[in-house]
């Protein structure tokens, strides 16, 4: 699985550069509050398995106005530098990773 270019955005973490993006529309699930906001990253240069990341709030474009934040690349990058330190590895082919950041505050 690939990231479209059109909507990505790049980020540079640790030297190492990547795309992310995050859902313009919500799903249904997110929509509902049943699911969380999630940014997904991928190798820019060799994209293999991607990071699937949660955030602990709801998607911005929810239904029921639960509250939202926006995701910010320092918070992308935590989650890249989190997800490496937990074995992902995103330049080889593989399932999605999923990460469960449930503090996205981007200090270290």
């Amino acid at each position: 699985m690939t990231l479209a270019i059109k909507g990505s955005r790049r980020i540079a973490v640790d030297g190492v550069t990547y795309r992310w993006s995050v859902r313009r529309r919500p799903t249904y699930c997110q929509a509902n509050g049943w699911s969380p906001l999630t940014f997904v990253v991928e190798h820019a240069g060799q994209p293999g398995a991607v990071l699937v990341a949660a955030l602990p709030c709801a998607h911005p474009g929810n239904w029921i106005g639960l509250p939202s934040q926006p995701v910010l690349p320092g918070t992308v990058a935590v989650g890249v530098r989190r997800a490496l330190a937990a074995g992902w590895q995103p330049s080889r082919p593989g399932p999605a990773f999923e990460l469960l950041l449930r503090n996205s505050s981007h200090r270290r």
